[in-house]
């Protein structure tokens, strides 16, 4: 039974890094979770509940920003609807065809077309999509480092365990 609470919280934790990096998959959720299913199936569990809660604050905060820093990084430098509508666009579309970089170039070609079709000038539009640009690329590097420090202590706890 330990290979198989082993195997399934080595996938969610692959999952996890990887969906740090690639929209559309809750990294940081998914790291947490093979944490958890860490902490429940190995005898003596090994994390502390302070770690556990830290680990799950930081979770938290990293799905929190993630959806809130792009708009706000795109609203602050004065994005209208249609240049976030872009990005989001632009994301999807980059990530389907070229990922991951496509995401990331998505995200600005995205932005700065909605903001052109919105009928803004191009400096504006450039202005607001570099700021789009900005704040994901800010949000990937936060998931990314959440979820390799949740990666570093699982495979810590299973070396020591092992």
């Amino acid at each position: 039974m330990i290979y198989v609470i082993i195997f399934i919280s080595l996938i969610l934790i692959i999952l996890g890094v990887s969906g740090s990096i690639i929209p559309f998959i809750p990294g940081p959720p998914l790291a947490y979770i093979a944490l958890i299913i860490l902490q429940i199936g190995l005898e003596p569990p090994p994390f502390s509940i302070s770690f556990l809660i830290i680990f799950g604050i930081l979770t938290l905060i990293s799905s929190t920003i993630d959806n809130i820093l792009p708009i706000l990084g795109a609203q602050l430098y004065g994005a209208s609807k249609y240049g976030i509508w872009g990005a989001i666009i632009g994301m999807i579309i980059g990530t389907i065809f070229f990922p991951p970089l496509g995401m990331i170039i998505g995200i600005l070609i995205g932005a700065v077309t909605g903001e052109l079709i919105a009928g803004k000038h191009y400096s504006k539009a450039l202005t607001a999509g570099f700021a789009s640009f900005v704040a994901s690329i800010i949000v990937i590097i936060l998931r990314f480092s959440v979820c390799m420090m949740m990666a570093y202590y699982y495979f810590k706890s299973l070396i020591q365990h092992f």
